[in-house]
């Protein structure tokens, strides 16, 4: 899949409020440290669906995937708490590039996503994989991507 059909594809589904499936939800939480948890609820309604997406496809990609793995690509997204922004400023920030201070947040979110996991006491396998990087990362991206 290209990156704008990805892209296009996150942007529909970005216009729902509703919140992700209970069991969904409950899943989600059993996979994450009680810090991690709020982390995670802390997140729009958008990114927690987007992230239980990525999380299970990751999953399917590594069935062997320990649980601070799964915790990382559910948390892969954390970082974008700190930009603030909405959806239609995501889009924007995503097409004119890091130009105002929110929008530099924004495109930081995975280093700004790994503090708040060291803050939240995630373990260096978590860590690492949300921000992008270890020995899961191919599979994360290939999750995040379909």
């Amino acid at each position: 899949m290209t990156s704008t059909t990805h892209l296009a594809r996150r942007f529909v589904t970005s216009l729902s409020h509703a919140p992700p499936p209970a069991d969904d939800t409950a899943w989600a939480v059993g996979q994450l440290l009680p810090a991690e948890s709020e982390l995670w609820e802390r997140m729009t309604v958008h990114d927690r669906r987007h992230s239980i997406l990525v999380a299970r496809r990751f999953v399917e990609f590594a069935p062997d995937a320990g649980r601070a793995e799964v915790a990382g690509a559910l948390l892969h997204d954390v970082g974008k708490l700190a930009s603030g922004l909405g959806t239609m400023s995501r889009v924007l920030a995503t097409i004119v590039g890091p130009r105002t201070q929110r929008f530099r947040l924004y495109h930081d979110h995975e280093r700004l996503g790994a503090e708040m996991l060291v803050a939240a006491g995630s373990s260096s396998v978590t860590i690492e994989l949300s921000h992008g990087v270890g020995p899961r990362a191919a599979e994360l991206r290939r999750a995040d991507n379909v």
